[in-house]
């Protein structure tokens, strides 16, 4: 079966259920096997360069996330950040399986703080050797095409994998590679996507899988959608790991005017949630069609993860908070968790530089409280 067969028929799957529970006045089943974890995304190593990465993550907000009701954070990190090179020239092959001893050290911390309050801790490559769904780091090798970006990449998974081989299936999971795809032009952040080949892709998590399991048997392993996050891969759903999903769709409203998601983002017009847009229909069933493969796929017993989801600084508050309501609804009512991008910054609920919120001080920092409200509701 094809990804389009499979989008086909699990749409209508979804659909058949969903009517057949509204006929007996009964909701079709949660049966995601994967816990309904919710939180946020935390960007101490997302930046492949050290000076350019975030203010560390505080102590202080681990604790904000477990008495708000929250239990989960993802760590999406570039590989560049805890590893040691030259960093006056681009990176050598030879160099980009060097671990940075203090830099690693500082991942230990991060993890172990979010483990002492009980908070699970996804780790994830969001740059791996080879490919990132971003521009901005000139890579030694291509991950889907050469041989030796592939055995690095496994390189990678493995440190982890023995480096906390002691963490528990609750405190620990392992999330491959963020949105992978295909990319025309790997140094250009509006070059044309595409999905990756199913064979590529599953070679590419059964060779990690390989690895990680080695060393950590019981570990729950993650693999984010095909074509930047977007659709299922039918092509691993025999093998025991998760899928992650993405709640970004549709762009014009979680990218609004992002500089880094459309080229000329100024000209983009404003959107309304529901409305219209470009002769395009925005409403809760675009979200309904589009969640139904994920949907479908929990239905099957794979588990199922949103682990990235929020909305640019620039998307109007009140559109923001109508469109996020219903993806969290939809994805919440079929036992699907969530990760925001982020707890801090221009997609997170402090300090997110939004012009049109009343936010509240909460220690220093400024609080969308409407937004944390909206994301407890989900809880």
């Amino acid at each position: 079966m094809d990804r389009r067969d499979f989008v086909r028929q699990s749409s209508t799957a979804v659909a058949s259920v969903a009517l057949s529970g509204v006929a007996m006045g009964q909701s079709p089943p949660a049966v995601n096997p994967l816990p309904k974890w919710r939180g946020f995304n935390l960007l101490d190593f997302f930046s492949p360069n050290p000076q350019n990465q975030r203010d560390p993550t505080r102590p202080e907000f681990f604790k904000w996330m477990v008495d708000w009701g929250f239990d989960f954070v993802r760590i999406p990190m570039a590989y560049p950040s805890y590893i040691k090179f030259d960093r006056t020239k681009s990176l050598e092959a030879k160099r980009a399986c060097k671990m940075d001893k203090r830099a690693v050290e500082r991942v230990d911390l991060l993890i172990e703080r979010a483990n002492q309050v009980g908070l699970h801790v996804s780790l994830n490559l969001h740059r791996a050797p080879g490919f990132c769904v971003n521009a901005g780091f000139t890579e030694p090798y291509n991950l889907w095409y050469d041989e030796e970006a592939m055995e690095d990449f496994c390189r990678h998974w493995k440190f982890w994998a023995k480096r906390y081989r002691s963490k528990s299936r609750q405190e620990l999971s392992f999330d491959l590679l963020n949105e992978p795809c295909l990319r025309e032009d790997m140094n250009d952040q509006h070059s044309k996507r595409s999905a990756v080949p199913g064979p590529k892709y599953r070679a590419m998590v059964l060779n990690a899988m390989e690895v990680i399991l080695r060393y950590n048997k019981d570990r729950i392993i993650m693999a984010d959608g095909n074509n930047v996050g977007s659709e299922v891969i039918p092509e691993i759903t025999d093998l025991d790991i998760g899928q992650s999903c993405r709640g970004y769709h549709p762009g014009i409203i979680s990218h609004f005017r992002a500089p880094w998601a459309v080229k000329d983002p100024d000209s983009q017009p404003v959107p309304s949630w529901p409305g219209q847009i470009g002769g395009r229909t925005l409403n809760r069933q675009m979200l309904e069609e589009f969640y139904a493969p994920w949907i479908a796929l929990t239905q099957q017993g794979i588990g199922v993860h949103c682990g990235e989801c929020g909305c640019y600084n620039k998307t109007p508050h009140d559109v923001f908070l109508a469109w996020f309501a219903d993806v969290l609804d939809v994805l919440g009512s079929n036992g699907i968790g969530f990760a925001l991008w982020e707890f801090r910054g221009s997609f997170g609920i402090l300090n997110s530089g939004r012009k049109d919120v009343d936010y509240e001080d909460w220690y220093g920092y400024k609080l969308d409280r409407k937004l944390l409200q909206l994301l407890q509701a989900a809880v």
